[in-house]
């Protein structure tokens, strides 16, 4: 392995290590200060990721119960139809026939 790589899978499990006391059910919305918009955006984005942790460890949720109600859910909302691009990067571009 060379060591761009290494380097790489060691940011990408420090990111990961980081992240993770931002995940739903962690502890870190109270009910004085709530998930909001931009915490719902980013636990849609870890969604698949806690669905699975959750499996593990029984404090981790999907979704934070304590959020400030329907802006939370419409970031969490996004997040999951949208993703980080969605489908379309995974697509192949049709080239125009003439």
């Amino acid at each position: 392995m060379n060591l761009k790589k290494l380097i790489l899978i060691l940011l990408a499990m420090l990111a990961i290590f980081i992240l993770s006391g931002c995940a739903p059910g962690s502890g870190h919305s109270t009910p004085e200060n709530p998930a909001g918009f931009f915490t719902g955006i980013w636990h849609g984005w870890i969604a698949p990721i806690c669905l699975i942790w959750g499996i593990f460890n029984d404090s981790i949720r999907v979704y934070e119960p304590i959020n400030t109600g329907w802006w939370y859910d419409f970031g969490f909302y996004i997040a999951i139809i949208g993703g980080f691009g969605g489908l379309s990067l995974f697509r192949k571009q049709k080239k125009d026939k003439v």
